[in-house]
């Protein structure tokens, strides 16, 4: 099998150094195995889209000497194949429409759902998947395997919300598919959600990729490094320290002459040296410098 991979970003501002650890990490195992290594904007939701940020996210990315093959593609840009795998699962009974709504599952775990027996009005209605009695098994090759029972511990997820944007999980599988995406390597804390996209692929007919989940990084606090908990932006000026930094945090220690390296040479140096056992299965110690 041909190795394709890729790196999503959510253009919702500066790339962080989280991002930057996951881009390098997606971007070394696809080079080290002579893939090509595609970027994916996922700007899925236009009201999270920062003006300007997907023009800073691929000069970032050049800066850092993580050049991409191809076009990158644009998620906005997706919206017929979305409607079409839409479609494929309506065919299949496998959504249906609802009206609850996010508080409502949020205020009261043991709150329950009655759209799917007693269906809403047509207006103003998310559509959710019908989780089947079944357990999926995903082979993980960072963190190890996880077992997940679709129907008791993830529940009917929606794959349209009410405002007819499409979700993360829908639209993730579908471009997967279109780029034939064969290795995801990605950040821990989309590690839970990989059985339902798992599933998605099988109700599609997509090829499974094979999964490799990366160590959260996080700041002081002990927060994941996000745009939301307010992450510093990378520093461009200091891109040859904070790509060895990166580096170090993946398990691929570079000699310290490295450090402050041009990033061309420190990433030809990582792929030659690459081994994804050597990734951490979690960070110890939260970064110093956010």
């Amino acid at each position: 099998m041909s190795y394709i991979g890729r790196f999503a970003p959510t253009p919702s501002g500066p790339l962080h150094f989280g991002s930057l650890v996951a881009a390098v990490a997606s971007y070394l195992d696809a080079r080290a195995n002579q893939g090509l290594w595609l970027v994916r904007i996922e700007d899925l939701d236009p009201p999270r889209t920062a003006p300007g940020s997907i023009d800073a996210i691929l000069s970032c990315l050049d800066i850092f000497g993580l050049h991409w093959d191809g076009e990158p593609m644009l998620q906005s840009q997706r919206q017929p194949a979305y409607n079409e795998a839409l479609e494929q699962l309506r065919q299949q009974g496998r959504i249906y429409a609802c009206s609850c709504s996010r508080a409502q599952f949020q205020a009261d775990p043991l709150y329950s759902c009655h759209c799917l027996t007693h269906p809403p009005p047509t207006i103003d209605v998310a559509l959710r998947t019908v989780m089947p009695q079944q357990s999926i098994t995903v082979d993980d090759v960072i963190i190890g395997p996880q077992t997940q029972h679709l129907a008791n511990e993830v529940g009917d997820f929606v794959v349209q919300r009410k405002d007819q944007l499409f979700s993360y999980q829908l639209a993730v599988v579908v471009d997967d598919s279109e780029q034939n995406i064969s290795h995801i390597i990605r950040g821990s804390d989309l590690y839970h959600q990989t059985p339902r996209q798992v599933w998605l692929q099988a109700c599609l007919g997509y090829k499974q990729p094979i999964y490799g989940h990366l160590p959260i990084i996080t700041n002081n606090h002990g927060q994941k490094l996000s745009k939301q908990n307010l992450a510093a932006p990378l520093d461009m000026s200091q891109a040859p320290a904070l790509l060895s930094e990166a580096l170090e945090r993946l398990g691929q220690a570079t000699p310290c002459s490295f450090r402050q390296a041009p990033v061309e040479e420190q990433l030809a140096w990582a792929v030659e040296q690459w081994d994804i056992n050597s990734v951490p299965k979690q960070m110890q110690d939260p970064i110093a410098f956010v």
